[in-house]
């Protein structure tokens, strides 16, 4: 759940910030993966959460990859989910 939580916020924040741009976003899909390990405590929890974001833009637009990171860390840095995790989330581009 929190991962799936996580991902949703990303979402929803990437999706906003494109609208904005005037971004004409077709689909946005993610496959959110969270690792469990121990944490400085020895006690079991999540220590990373990997976002893997796809997305897909109206036929005619493209953007090029490197606008894509840069909006997609945007997302990161506004979701709040994602800054109350701190370092433990890693996003990587896929489309």
């Amino acid at each position: 759940a929190l991962a799936a939580a996580l991902s949703s916020c990303h979402m929803m924040t990437f999706l906003a910030l494109s609208a904005k741009a005037k971004w004409p976003v077709l689909s946005f899909a993610d496959h959110a993966i969270a690792h469990l390990g121990k944490n400085s405590k020895g006690q079991m929890s999540v220590t990373q959460i990997d976002l893997n974001p796809e997305v897909t833009f109206d036929d005619g637009f493209s953007v090029d990859k490197k606008k894509l990171q840069e909006m997609q860390k945007r997302a990161h840095n506004y979701c709040f989910i994602a800054n109350t995790l701190a370092d433990s989330v890693m996003i990587n581009i896929n489309s």
